[in-house]
């Protein structure tokens, strides 16, 4: 939001995403870049579909990385936007369940009963959307299309959409549920997938977490507590 000028913002961000990278991110046997969850000290080997935000979060914090790393994030991104997509593609629906393992001979796939629902979660359609922002690769789009297709052919109901309780399942029960950010992000980032670029472009608008668009602050002389003057 400050143009980049909010150098306190900034080197929170990179020592954070230096200490997730340390300590969070590992390679699966089958080549699966994923995002483990800390628990009670030990790395437990399973990514929620809620950190698959992260890919595009990644992209997104590239340009301006510390030691010239910004195409090892952007690529980095890229990996776990395709880890994202094997946890859909893995399953029967073409939907991504809300956890999944990398143990053993399994890999991206749900392993519990109470972790193989979909309630229309945005983050992996929101990590797509950036990666082809930054990139133009029409993997992304696709990814999105396929996506799309998977929600309204097994999500929509008569009066909406709902979740699914289990992506395995050739014949999933619905949870009876519309989740408010399925129309605030899911369907917002879909529809971001296939406009132009010029569309709520980086350059005047930073999305928050809840997809909330906000506008870049182009200050010039003025600054922000803990911000230096942006140089031009």
């Amino acid at each position: 939001m400050s143009d980049k000028t909010d150098t306190e913002a900034r080197k929170t961000y990179d020592d954070a995403i230096e200490a997730i990278e340390r300590h969070l991110i590992r390679k699966s046997n089958g080549g699966l870049t994923f995002i483990g969850e800390w628990k009670n000290g030990h790395l437990e080997r399973k990514m929620g579909h809620l950190a698959c935000f992260a890919g595009g979060m990644f992209a997104l914090g590239a340009d301006g990385s510390p030691d010239d790393k910004a195409g090892h994030y952007l690529q980095l991104g890229a990996e776990i936007a395709h880890t994202c997509h094997e946890s859909y593609d893995r399953t029967v629906l073409k939907l991504g369940p809300e956890a999944f393992k990398f143990d053993g001979g399994l890999e991206a796939v749900a392993v519990r009963q109470n972790e193989k629902y979909y309630i229309l979660r945005p983050e992996v359609i929101e990590t797509y959307w950036y990666m082809w922002r930054f990139t133009h690769d029409p993997k992304y789009r696709q990814w999105g299309w396929e996506a799309a297709k998977a929600i309204d052919k097994y999500c929509r109901v008569s009066g909406g959409f709902s979740g699914v309780k289990d992506v395995y399942s050739s014949n999933p029960t619905y949870d009876d549920v519309q989740q408010s950010f399925f129309l605030a992000e899911t369907l917002k980032y879909l529809y971001l997938l296939f406009s132009s670029d010029d569309l709520m472009p980086f350059e005047s608008w930073v999305f928050n977490t809840e997809a909330h668009p906000l506008p870049v602050l182009h200050l010039g002389n003025i600054t922000l507590p803990g911000s230096e003057p942006a140089q031009r």
